[in-house]
């Protein structure tokens, strides 16, 4: 697809400013610290609550993975462009996860009484996250063989002779 097709659908450009906006927060957290800060709390969590379903990572596995998490979501930007409902509830559902995570960040800060590791790029993570799940809900995301009339800017063949 060319550039400028790609971005004239508006969920590509929602998707794209989220996707880059987890990676920056990715970078606020490696370079702040979060990763010790996450599992000084799991570990104090576990202690107080008996089960406590979070899990712990070594650096490189948290890092390598977030990585490779925000590859794919790089990769997944044909199927936006494409639309349907499968992506559509995969972009929507991040978009939430993401607006959640940006909230939390935000939110322990003011409970912590400091500003927390990743708490730098939240803002920019929240509002990228809730505009892809405005255009998760608001959005158009027909495919194809979905779109109203045929696709737009594109003529109908007519073989009428």
């Amino acid at each position: 697809m060319q550039i400028r097709k790609l971005l004239a659908n508006r969920n590509v450009p929602a998707w794209l400013l989220m996707i880059l906006a987890v990676a920056i927060h990715v970078f606020d957290e490696t370079m702040t610290g979060f990763l010790p800060f996450y599992t000084s709390s799991v570990t104090t969590l576990r202690e107080r609550v008996a089960f406590f379903p979070a899990p712990t990572f070594s650096f490189e596995l948290w890092l390598g993975g977030l990585i490779a998490g925000i590859l794919v979501c790089f990769g997944l930007t044909v199927f936006v462009a494409r639309g349907g409902k499968a992506i559509r509830w995969v972009a929507t559902i991040l978009g939430v996860i993401m607006t959640v995570n940006a909230l939390a960040h935000l939110l322990g800060s003011l409970y912590f009484g400091r500003i927390i590791p990743g708490a730098y790029s939240s803002p920019i993570l929240f509002l990228s996250a809730v505009y892809m799940v405005f255009r998760g809900i608001r959005g158009n995301w027909y495919t194809r063989e979905e779109w109203p009339g045929g696709l737009p800017g594109r003529e109908r063949s007519s073989n009428m002779g």
